[in-house]
Parts: structure tokens; sequence; C-alpha cells
């Protein structure tokens, strides 16, 4: 099941690392830990405090139900869009560009380690580790700072599998396959997993490997969806991913992890594009063929060393250290790419070229939490966050250029108390964090496209901010309460686009404004109800920034705007365990208003577009288990919507979709069968049906009806 923590805010940095949560995370079935909130620990949010003591808005995916949204649809991402109600849906694309939670970015993290480049977002960040190797995801909602620098729309942190808990040898294996409806040779794929854990006194270790092949996707109609050969498809695609983590039980309170990953996904490069026509509704298609340049790729290499002390002091130490490494290959077209035409090198039309982003950071956490001696109703935290990145976007194919080296660092000591009044009834929590950043960027000269090319005097531009955040918690009875809180987030606007951008003299970039960092201020309010078989919530929210950041579409690729941004949001979720044994019914529905200053005069006045917003949702599910059956169907209804200040054309007409899935339990490990799309709908997707909808090569229908059959074994 999806367990629902619907908390509030405190958003600050406690710090507490992952892999020693993760060990002490509460065993219990998910039932048992739906039905008592004190005993979830959300290690996404940086504290060993309970999740009902924090007035933060989360939502916990836990093993059960994200392994059924999986095997639904093939990704973390999609499962977490699936089942968030305020997140937009997804492009089905490698490239999540476009896709927010509350109308804005979130922080993908593994382990609270962020996983996107601050100085140029790829958005290749949700496609970073097999899911095989995810236990639970954690979803706090809302502009915060608690990772540090990004997370404006929230924070997604995937927590891996935790270390084994009884000596000896222990595992889990997964073999699947996949077929649409049509059982097109071309469209059928396939997946194997496996993970050892062993754990011999003091010292463990867990090992594994993920391959899968991904075929054709065919929509509806019972076409082939249309390649995005520039940012990358999922479809026609392999994927290998490792992972490794090694455990010392230093004392009966100490800890040391060392956990390692490599995940890499490459298109097969089969098919090419074959224009559409959205004036008859006709979308774009695949044909066999061999792309010009190297397949799409994403590849992420990461390695993390914690020590932990839960009993240092009387407190909880937690130190984190982590290097990643990523490197993201672009696809390549001549005629619809225009930025990478130069007449100095080909005449216009005819160079061939494409992008590879180059990307390594480093950094380190450290926090200290304890209650006060003789003040044990006030709990305090203390910490310090480092990150040191460098990035880059060349034109692989002419050895060119396009986002300059840059290096960013970011230094944040940060603090957090939380206290607890008249028995736990009323709890208030509140924190500063100070961030300190520093871009630097060396003299560098932009592509001919843009307006012949200009020099850019480098710089290194230094920004630095108080962040503050406080929240009020009150429960006068046990599964009631209301909640209220503030709190500031604080990240970079995408850095390489801005500065790739430049398209005129005279730009120093140590005063260009452009490059300033967002903050964002989140408001919130809600109430929840959580007795006997109702789970309700209600929660209402708004968010602003003076300077926020858009995604435009410019000369065939996508650069970044400053424009102050307003969003508000209602979310609503009903939960009911029906008299039926074993069955329960859900509805989730999130409505969203996005509005941007179009014309710098100090007020909105226009909407945000699908680039930028996520649509209105209802979701509806009912839910069974009972013995060795569990079973699941779902629908989202993506609900119509009208832009205020842009075209018709770009207004959205709406879709919605069924899920399906049933497991049996054998004796020997479980088999699941599950559909995407179960009535076969044909749609045209969200991104493309607003963002692009006259572009015929980017005019992409939604995958249609595919089924997976999978058997796993736990030992």
């Amino acid at each position: 099941m999806r367990i629902r923590v619907r908390s509030l805010l405190a958003v600050s940095s406690l710090a507490l690392a992952a892999p020693a949560l993760a060990q002490q995370a509460p065993e219990a079935p998910a039932e048992t830990q739906a039905e008592d909130q004190g005993e979830i620990i959300v290690t996404g949010a940086r504290t060993i405090l309970p999740a009902n003591a924090l007035p933060l808005t989360i939502d916990v995916i836990d093993r059960a139900a994200l392994g059924q949204q999986v095997s639904i649809a093939g990704s973390v991402v999609d499962a977490v869009a699936n089942l968030t109600p305020s997140f937009s849906p997804t492009r089905q694309k490698l490239s999540g560009a476009g896709e927010t939670l509350r109308g804005r970015s979130p922080l993908y993290a593994i382990n609270g380690i962020p996983q996107t480049t601050p100085l140029r977002d790829g958005a290749r960040d949700g496609f970073t580790i097999d899911p095989f190797f995810i236990d639970r995801v954690e979803l706090i909602y809302g502009s915060n700072a608690l990772q540090g620098i990004g997370g404006t729309g929230g924070i997604v942190n995937q927590v891996t599998v935790a270390p084994p808990g009884a000596e000896g040898l222990s595992g889990r294996a997964l073999v699947q396959g996949n077929a649409d409806t049509g059982f097109h040779g071309d469209g059928m794929g396939g997946k194997v997993a496996g993970l050892l854990a062993w754990r011999a006194g003091r010292f463990d270790a867990t090992i594994g490997g993920a391959y899968e092949k991904r075929g054709a996707f065919y929509d509806g109609a019972g076409h082939r969806v249309g390649t995005d050969l520039t940012q990358g498809e999922t479809q026609d695609s392999q994927s290998w991913s490792l992972f490794a983590r090694l455990g010392f039980a230093v004392s009966d309170t100490m800890r040391l992890d060392l956990t390692a990953s490599r995940f890499e996904l490459k298109g097969d490069g089969d098919y090419v594009a074959v224009a559409g026509n959205y004036r008859i509704d006709l979308p774009t298609g695949s044909v066999r063929g061999t792309p010009p340049g190297v397949p799409a790729t994403n590849r992420t290499e990461s390695v993390a060393l914690s020590l932990t002390d839960s009993s240092l002091w009387g407190g909880n130490l937690v130190s984190q250290l982590f290097y990643n490494r990523s490197r993201d290959t672009y696809g390549g077209e001549i005629a619809p790419i225009a930025t990478f035409q130069d007449a100095r090198i080909a005449p216009v039309g005819t160079l061939f070229d494409q992008s590879q982003n180059r990307s390594r950071k480093f950094g380190g956490k450290l926090s200290y939490e304890r209650a006060i001696p003789g003040f044990e109703a006030l709990t305090a935290t203390v910490g310090f966050d480092a990150l040191f990145d460098k990035t880059e976007q060349r034109l692989i194919a002419t050895d060119r250029i396009w986002v300059p080296p840059a290096e960013f660092r970011s230094l944040a000591p940060f603090a957090q108390a939380n206290l607890a009044l008249f028995d736990k009834k009323l709890r208030l929590a509140g924190g500063v964090r100070h961030e300190s950043v520093e871009i630097t960027i060396d003299d560098y000269t932009t592509l001919a496209s843009y307006a012949g090319g200009h020099f850019v005097s480098g710089g290194s531009p230094k920004f630095s901010d108080t962040l503050f955040n406080g929240g009020v918690i009150v429960e006068p009875l046990a599964g009631l309460r209301a909640y209220a809180s503030y709190a500031e987030g604080y990240t970079v606007p995408d850095v390489g686009r801005i500065a790739r951008a430049i398209n005129r003299d005279g730009v120093d970039l140590d005063d260009y404004l452009d490059l300033t960092p967002i903050v964002s201020n989140n408001r919130e309010i809600g109430v929840e109800v959580k007795r006997g078989p109702l789970d309700a919530s209600a929660t209402y929210f708004w968010s602003s920034s003076d300077e926020g950041s858009l995604l435009v579409l410019i000369g065939g690729s996508y650069e970044v705007q400053r424009q102050r941004v307003e969003i508000q949001g209602l979310e609503l979720s009903l939960a009911v365990r029906t008299p039926l044994p074993g069955l329960s019914v859900s509805t989730g529905y999130a409505h969203l208003i996005g509005r941007t200053d179009s014309n710098s005069d100090g007020k909105v006045d226009q909407d945000l577009d699908g680039a930028n917003i996520s649509p209105d949702r209802f979701n509806l599910a009912a839910i069974y288990a009972a013995g060795p059956v569990s079973a699941r169907v779902q629908t989202q209804f993506y609900l119509s919507r009208r832009y205020d200040g842009l075209a018709r054309i770009l207004d959205f007409r709406g879709y919605n979709v069924t899920d399906a899935s049933i497991r049996y339990q054998t004796g020997f490990g479980g088999l699941t069968l599950s559909a995407q799309n179960l009535f076969d709908t044909f749609y045209i997707d969200y991104y493309s049906d607003t963002v692009r909808p006259t572009d015929n090569l980017h005019y992409f229908a939604g995958r249609g009806r595919n089924f997976t059959l999978g058997w796993d074994l736990r030992f």
C-alpha cells in the first residue's frame, strides 16, 4: 500500500543520512506503519523525529506500492507521476523536462544525495538508478531547503535497499517480460535482476545487478510511438545497473556504510521519426532506420561514504561524503536544430551535431541532533552542507563548446529546533539556513547561431541568502491534526541554458542578473483525519518567487527566462477501508493555478504553460489484498485546461488512463501481471498537446495498452 503522511512543514536542514535511517526504519508491515504515524521515519526529512512531529507534507511510496507501479509502467518517475495528482504526467521519454511537482521542478535524490546538476539541468535525473534497488520513495512537497540547492517543487528521495538484517545469505531475483497489446515482435522487452546480501557479525555486504531491454512503444491506435531523437527515449533501449553496499558496525551505535552504483540507459538507434499532422490528430510515428550520430545515452556513477552514531553524547551524529559523475548524450538532427548551424563550418542547413552534458560533483553533509539536556521537549539540530560541481556541455560531432565549463560551490550551515508542548498535542518548529554560492565561468564565445556569436566576459559571481522556516502542528486527538507552515526554497536557474543563449555584446557574468538564484516562498495550511477506516486530508498552498525560472522554446531549443511566478493549489485525498475484507478505495485531487509576469511590470498577467505546470487531476483506485492475492485498479483523469493569455492552440484537451495489476504469492516467489492503459486509450501526451502542438516531429501519442508478466523471489 501507499503510506500517506500528511504533516506540514518545518523546512530546514536536519540531517540524518539515509543509510542509518534505512536500518532504523521499522520493519512492521505497511498497514501497521500507516496506522501508527508516530513510528514512520522519513529519511528525506533529515531527522529521526517521527513524521507526525514535522510540519511537512509527505507521501511515502512503500516497497509493495513501488513494485506494483514499476510493474505497470517501468520506472520510479512513472510511479510517482501515477500516484501524485500534483505531479505532471510523464512524457514517457528519457527527458523529464517539463515534469513538475506543484508547478516547480522537484529535486531527485538517492539516499539524500542530489541527482540534479545545478549548473546545467539535463532533465535526466529521474533515471540514475534501477528501481530494483529502491526500497521506497519519499515525496516531500513544496519549496524547501531540506536538501540544499534545488527542490523548489519538492523532493523525490529514493531510499536504496537496506542492509541484511539476519546472519547469513539472503537475496532477491526478478524475471519479467513485456509486450504491447498487438504482441509486435519489436514491441517486446524483458528484464532480469538479482541481489545478494550477506551478514556475518558486524560486517554486511549487498551486491546486485539489473539488465532491461525495452521494445518499441505502440499507441492506442496500434502505431509506433514517435521517436524523440534529440532528447532521448526509454523505448527501443537497453539499461544496465550495478549496485553495491558494504557496512560495518563499529560499535553498538556507530555504523560505517559505503554505497556505490552505476547506471546506463542507451538507445538502440533502430528507428527514425516520421512527421505526423496535428491538424488531423495524426501523431509523430517511427519507422525502421538508423539515426545519425550516437544514440542518446544516460550514464551515472556515484559513491557515498557515511558514518553515523545514534548515541553520541546523547544525540545522533550523521556524516556523509559523496561523489557523483554523469554523462548525458543527446541525439542529433540537422534541419530542426538551427542552434548548431555555423556557415564557417558547413553551409547552413547541412551541419550535423549533437550535444553531451559532462558533470561531476562531490560534497558532504554533517549534522548533530539531540534533545536539550534538562529540557527534553526541545530537540535541536546543527549542521553543515557542502556541494561542489563542475559541468560543461559539448557538441561532440564538431568538438565545440555549447555551455562553457562552469564550477559551482555551495556552503550552507544550518540550525533547527522542534518544541513539543502539552503532551505533544502542540508542536512548534523553526530554523534557519545560510546559503553561500559561487559560480565560476571563464571567458567564452557563444555559438554563431546566437546572433552571430558573442564574446562573454567570464567571472565568479557570488550569492548568499539566509533562509527561514517555521511551522505549527496541532493534534488535539489521535488521528486529527491541523497544521500551517512557511518555508523558503533556494536554487540556481539553469546556468548552462542562460550562459549559452547570451546573444548580445558587453555581458559580464559578474553582474548578470539572469544568474541570480531563485528564492521561492512556500506557505501551506491543511487538516488531516486518520481515524478508523478513514484517511483523509486537505492542503492548500501558495508559493511565489520574484525571479522565477521558466522554460521557453526559442529557435528549436529550450532556454530560460526570468519572470515573477505565483502558484497556488489545493490537494485533497481520501482513502477508505470498506466493510469487505481486504478491499479499500482511494481518491486524490489536485487543482493548480500558475501565473507569471510576462511584461516585467511586477504583476502576474499570464498563465504558466504545460512546460511549467501540470494539469488538474483526479485519481481513483481500488485496492485488494487478502491472503496470497493482491490487486489494484487505478485511473488518472487529466482534466482539460485553458491557459489565460496564451494561444488557444496551447489549450489542453484532457484524457484519462486506467491501469491494473494483480499478484499471486506462490510458495516459491510471486507472480505479477500488470497492464498499463488497460482500455488502450489513444491520446496525445500532455507535453506535446500544450507545448509543441504544431510541431509535427514532436507531436507524440501516449503509450497504448501493454502487459508485463513477472516473477520475483525473496530468500
